[in-house]
């Protein structure tokens, strides 16, 4: 057993990473903070920053299909490289992929526009046009 200064917590070499559930291959008990998102309105427009610490650009890929944007981030580690320096002690780097979807409605991808730097991933999406809507009132009950 590893003593506790290597541990969040001193009872995560007690009970084991996934004693209580809160566990994700990805990074461990802080995944739920992983793809963090500030949606902007703007004038035309609206703006999402997603944190993606540790990402590369290329380890990361948008899609849009039926309206729907998906942004996904793939984390690969390569486990046959030995360490050069010594035995590893505790390693918390994992692989994985974590995905997040946002409803964005009837929107083209080449009017969609993002960019990545320093550890957030930029997407800059066109305002819908409003559906005009008829002027009617009554319901008509069948």
């Amino acid at each position: 057993m590893v003593p506790s200064i290597f541990s969040e917590n001193i009872f995560d070499n007690f009970f084991g990473d996934d004693f209580f559930g809160e566990h994700s291959p990805l990074y461990g008990k802080h995944g739920k903070n992983l793809m963090k998102t500030d949606i902007h309105e703007k004038d035309g427009g609206y703006e999402l920053a997603i944190d993606l610490p540790g990402f590369k650009k290329d380890e990361i890929s948008l899609d849009i299909k039926d309206g729907y944007l998906s942004i996904s981030a793939q984390k690969g580690l390569d486990k046959d490289e030995e360490d050069k320096k010594g035995r590893i002690i505790r390693q918390e780097r994992y692989a994985g992929v974590c995905s997040r979807s946002f409803y964005v409605g009837d929107v083209k991808p080449e009017d969609v526009k993002a960019k990545y730097e320093s550890g957030v991933l930029t997407i800059t999406l066109p305002k819908d046009e409003p559906k005009k809507l008829e002027n009617k009132s009554r319901i008509t009950i069948e």
